[in-house]
C-alpha cells in the first residue's frame, strides 16, 4: 500500500511540470505580417507622408521576444538612430505577479505596471497607462493585450483600450510574421 501511494505521488507531480512545458513560446523576432495602408515616415515631404493607419499592438514592428518559465521580454525600436536611444524593453513575469516598467518617452519617465496571466494557450498582459490628471477622471489607462500563436509563424496580439470616461473600449488585431 504505501508502495503503491508514493508511486501515485510520484505520478502526479510528474504532471504539473508537464503542464507548464506546453504554454507556449512567443520568443523570436516578429514583423507586421500586413502592412497595407501604411507608409514610411519621412519627415522631409511634410504630413502626408507620415504613417496611417490604427495603434495596433503598441508595440510597432520589427519586435523581439524572449521567454523563458520566470518571464516575458519584448524589445522593440521606438527612436530613429540618430536619436541614439536604445529601444524600448517591457519585461512580464510569467506567475500573475505585478511588473513594473520604466519608459521614456517625452522628457520623463513613466512607470507602467502589469499583470500578465495565462488564459489557456493565451497570455494576457494588462497594463495601467498614467495619463495626465483631470480632477475626477481616472489617473491611469489600462490597456489589455492577448498574445496567441496562430502558428509557428504567426503571433497575434489583440489589444483592449478602455475609452476615455466610460466610453466604449477598442480592439484591435495585430498580426506579426516570424522573421
Amino acid at each position: 500500500m504505501r508502495v503503491s501511494t508514493l508511486v501515485t505521488l510520484a505520478a502526479l507531480s510528474g504532471l504539473a511540470p508537464a503542464q507548464a512545458q506546453q504554454r507556449p513560446s512567443f520568443a523570436g523576432e516578429w514583423i507586421l505580417a500586413d502592412t497595407a495602408g501604411q507608409r514610411p515616415s519621412v519627415s522631409s515631404q511634410g504630413d502626408a507622408s507620415f504613417r496611417t493607419g490604427t495603434m495596433g499592438s503598441g508595440w510597432g514592428s520589427p519586435i523581439t521576444i524572449t521567454q523563458d518559465s520566470t518571464r516575458l521580454t519584448v524589445q522593440y525600436p521606438f527612436f530613429l538612430a540618430y536619436d541614439l536611444q536604445p529601444p524600448i524593453r517591457l519585461v512580464y513575469g510569467l506567475d500573475g505577479s505585478a511588473s513594473e516598467n520604466s519608459v521614456m518617452i517625452g522628457h520623463a519617465a513613466s512607470l507602467l505596471r502589469s499583470r500578465a496571466t495565462w488564459q489557456g494557450d493565451t497570455l494576457v498582459i494588462t497594463t495601467a497607462y498614467p495619463v495626465p490628471d483631470r480632477g475626477a477622471d481616472q489617473a491611469t489607462s489600462e490597456i489589455r493585450q492577448a498574445l496567441t500563436l496562430e502558428s509557428p509563424e504567426r503571433l497575434v496580439v489583440e489589444t483592449t483600450r478602455a475609452g476615455p470616461s466610460g466610453s466604449a473600449a477598442t480592439v484591435e488585431r495585430t498580426v506579426y510574421s516570424r522573421r
